[in-house]
């Protein structure tokens, strides 16, 4: 097989097992077969703007040309730091774009990734994120009306929990169970005049608090790596390996892993 690659699309399956496929230009691979086989990929050399197709020598914000990451709203630093919203100043990018996906609802959650964190996420990508950032449990703990306000809770939470997730940990081994309602339970109190503060501001109804059940996630390895050795297609155009498993958006051979996401929109052969 040979194309174009996005992210590795992810679906639970009924025991709460992650399914995977990796989206090869028009095609579709199934990659869960393929654990405890060898597999090549190797990338052609060629790389295509996820947005507007333009061949590019370098890759920006997972898959852009530079003159789409300069210009496209999903790509402003706002996307990363949500708190930082400019929307209201009249200085976004694509004000239509920004309307459609940030002033929809937005979930603050905990996960257990290389240990507790919080995130955020759209309201229609749970359980999505946890799967892409190698989370073994996730839980939901508020749904608020805007990705700003989202950005502004979880700075708030971040303060006290991490919000970021360490890859290699995480790579290594799956981490002990958490019991994130309890956790929730602490936190949540520690940051009330916060949240009382941002519905002054944009309503009462701004910010809803949850009661979700902790959603467990499997994903399909058979053995981690000890020593974490990366893979980078700018470095070597050819992986090999043995298949062990997929965990987040990372294949891990047992030659060392790869993020196929940060190779958005390059093109592989598959063999």
């Amino acid at each position: 097989m040979l194309g174009l690659i996005r992210k590795m699309r992810a679906t639970l399956d009924d025991n709460q097992q992650v399914q995977y496929q990796l989206p090869i230009s028009e095609q579709l691979l199934d990659l869960n077969p393929l654990i405890g086989t060898t597999v090549t990929l190797t990338h052609t050399g060629k790389i295509c703007c996820s947005n507007c197709g333009k061949k590019t020598k370098k890759s920006y914000s997972q898959g852009h040309c530079f003159v789409c990451m300069r210009k496209l709203a999903s790509c402003d630093m706002c996307i990363m730091k949500p708190e930082t919203c400019h929307f209201a100043e009249g200085t976004c990018r694509e004000p239509e774009w920004g309307e459609a996906n940030c002033f929809v609802p937005h979930y603050v959650y905990l996960s257990n990734t290389s240990g507790l964190k919080v995130g955020i996420t759209r309201h229609t990508q749970l359980p999505t994120r946890w799967i892409d950032q190698g989370a073994t449990q996730g839980l939901p703990i508020l749904k608020v009306s805007t990705r700003q306000i989202s950005g502004l809770v979880e700075v708030e939470l971040a303060k006290m929990i991490a919000d970021k997730t360490n890859w290699r940990t995480m790579l290594k081994g799956n981490a002990e169970d958490i019991d994130l309602k309890a956790k929730a339970a602490e936190l949540l109190p520690e940051v009330e005049n916060k949240i009382h503060e941002i519905c002054m501001a944009h309503g009462e109804y701004a910010i809803e608090k949850l009661d979700e059940d902790i959603q467990d996630i499997r994903f399909p390895v058979t053995e981690f790596p000890t020593k974490i050795s990366s893979h980078n297609f700018d470095k070597d155009p050819v992986v090999s390996g043995v298949l062990l498993g997929i965990k987040g958006q990372y294949l891990l051979f047992n030659t060392g892993v790869i993020n196929l996401r940060k190779f958005t929109s390059y093109e592989i052969s598959v063999s």
